[in-house]
């Protein structure tokens, strides 16, 4: 079900504590997705995003989507002692509806010249705008599947055998389908398939990923090398669509 978020003219699909599972412009609006050229640290990178929102008279509950950059993969443990801070300064913009968090994220740790520390790569958020067709983005969604009590099952764990990554992309796209068909969107929609793995991902490029995003490939898929932010788990996705890119730069 989407949970309207009035205050940010979008609606967002529940997630988990840190972040929504996804979020889609409501009528009238579209959502742009901005990065940053060089990465801030983290605390510089919300000042720069509440500088950037002023300037183009945007409130803070337009922010709809972050993207993190993180120096290695975390314990389970460590994950969720790191977004306590994450999640008290998203509290103090004042972002949650009621107790959920409408913010979806991606947060990743990038293998070669990782950074020095928890950095900002990115962040979506809505504009007033004339466009009929929707935009939307989704987290980052690893090989996990989480129950309705919310246990937490890894699949394959460890097993990065041919195998073993069929399945866990298998899991991941899954979680996908779900997601788009939630947010009433579908792959023919994406403007941006994103995939984050250190293992080698062409094995399975034809019958599997291209096989499955369909006409998005004409976008291609941007494959980061940089490993899901808790260290049991091998592969990542995240998909959106949007109209307008911009780069901020110092």
């Amino acid at each position: 079900m989407l949970i309207e978020n009035p205050n940010g003219n979008f609606r967002f699909i529940k997630g988990r504590s840190p972040f929504s599972s996804g979020a889609v412009a409501s009528a009238g609006h579209e959502i742009v997705h901005a990065v940053f050229d060089p990465l801030p640290l983290l605390g510089e990178g919300f000042t720069r995003i509440e500088t950037h929102l002023r300037d183009i008279a945007r409130p803070l509950s337009a922010i709809c989507g972050m993207e993190l950059r993180i120096p290695k993969a975390l314990s389970y443990e460590g994950f969720v002692e790191f977004n306590k801070p994450y999640v008290q300064r998203l509290e103090a913009w004042h972002l949650h509806v009621g107790e959920l968090n409408p913010v979806a994220r991606t947060n990743v740790a990038v293998e070669v010249e990782p950074v020095p520390a928890a950095s900002l790569f990115g962040f979506s958020y809505t504009i007033p705008s004339k466009r009929k067709t929707s935009t939307f983005v989704i987290s980052g969604v690893p090989e996990v599947k989480v129950t309705s009590a919310g246990q937490r099952t890894v699949v394959a764990p460890g097993d990065v055998s041919r195998e073993g990554m069929q399945q866990k992309i298998r899991q991941v796209l899954d979680s996908l389908n779900a997601l788009l068909l939630e947010l009433n969107a579908s792959w023919v929609d994406a403007t941006a398939v994103g995939v984050y793995t250190v293992h080698d991902v062409h094995p399975y490029l034809q019958d599997i990923l291209l096989r499955e995003v369909q006409s998005a490939n004409v976008h291609g898929i941007r494959w980061h090398f940089a490993r899901p932010p808790v260290a049991d788990t091998d592969f990542e996705m995240d998909v959106r669509r949007v109209f307008q890119e911009v780069i901020l730069s110092v």
